[in-house]
C-alpha cells in the first residue's frame, strides 16, 4: 500500500494517509510536486495524463506531477518523478513557491519548480499517454475549454505564465 504524507499549510509532516484515503474527498493535507519544463524558445512541455489515472485521465497537465511518497522529501520526490514520467535526469530545477490547492475530491500542498530542458523529454507510456511543448499563446487560448486539469489552469494564470523566461 502506498502512504502519503500528512501535512500543515506549512508542510510540517502530522502523519500519514494510504493514497485512497487521501484521494476519497476526506481533503488530508498531502504534498505534490510540479515541475514545469520549459524549452530555449520559452514554450512549456505538458504531458496529456494516462487514462489509467484515478483523477483528471486524458487531460494535458504540467509537465511533471506526483506525489511525495511519506518519508521522502520534495527534493527527492521530484527527481524522482521527474526521471520517471519523462526519462530526466540532468537538469537544474529552480524552486519558485507552494501553495495549497483544493479540488473537488482532494487537498494537495503543491510544491513548484522550473527548468529549462534542452533536450526532447522522452515520457513513460505507463506514466503519460503522450506530451510536447506549447507556446504560451497556445495555451492562453485553450484555457477553460476542458484541455487541461484545473490545477494546471489555476496555476498557469496565477503563476506560470507570469515567469520571466529562463536562459
Amino acid at each position: 500500500m502506498e502512504y502519503f504524507p500528512l501535512v500543515d499549510e506549512q508542510g510540517n509532516v502530522l502523519g500519514k494517509a494510504s493514497r485512497e484515503e487521501c484521494h476519497s474527498g476526506s481533503f488530508l493535507l498531502h504534498p505534490v510536486v510540479h515541475l514545469h519544463v520549459f524549452n530555449e524558445a520559452g514554450e512549456l512541455y505538458l504531458q496529456k495524463r494516462s487514462l489509467k489515472k484515478d483523477i483528471q485521465p486524458g487531460k494535458w497537465d504540467t509537465a511533471v506531477g506526483g506525489h511525495v511518497g511519506f518519508g521522502e522529501d520534495v527534493w527527492n520526490a521530484l527527481l524522482r518523478e521527474a526521471r520517471e514520467e519523462l526519462g530526466m535526469c540532468d537538469f537544474e530545477p529552480e524552486f519558485m513557491n507552494f501553495y495549497k490547492y483544493v479540488s473537488d475530491r482532494e487537498s494537495e500542498l503543491v510544491y513548484c519548480f522550473r527548468t529549462v530542458y534542452r533536450s526532447m523529454p522522452v515520457p513513460d507510456r505507463d506514466e503519460v499517454d503522450e506530451g510536447r511543448f506549447w507556446s504560451m499563446d497556445e495555451i492562453r487560448s485553450n484555457i477553460g475549454k476542458g484541455v487541461f486539469t484545473p490545477n494546471f489552469e489555476q496555476e498557469f494564470e496565477k503563476t506560470v505564465s507570469r515567469w520571466e523566461p529562463l536562459s
